[in-house]
């Protein structure tokens, strides 16, 4: 039983079909805190942007 085990573990530490998963999974989660902290950093000056131009708008229909 112990030589089946230690075949069996040896196998598993070398197959490497799941590695390209676990790459993009990290990746992914790269990205993610990545656009969060441009979300937060950008949050002001986007809502600026939006309320300057959405009153522009609106005082450009009023005429």
């Amino acid at each position: 039983m112990g030589k089946k085990m230690r075949k069996f573990f040896k196998a598993f530490v070398r197959d490497e079909r799941g590695v390209s998963a676990m790459e993009y999974a990290v990746l992914a989660g790269i990205v993610a805190v990545a656009l969060g902290g441009m979300a937060t950093m950008f949050n002001d000056s986007v809502s600026t942007m939006f309320t300057t131009m959405f009153g522009t708008i609106s005082s450009n229909q009023a005429k």
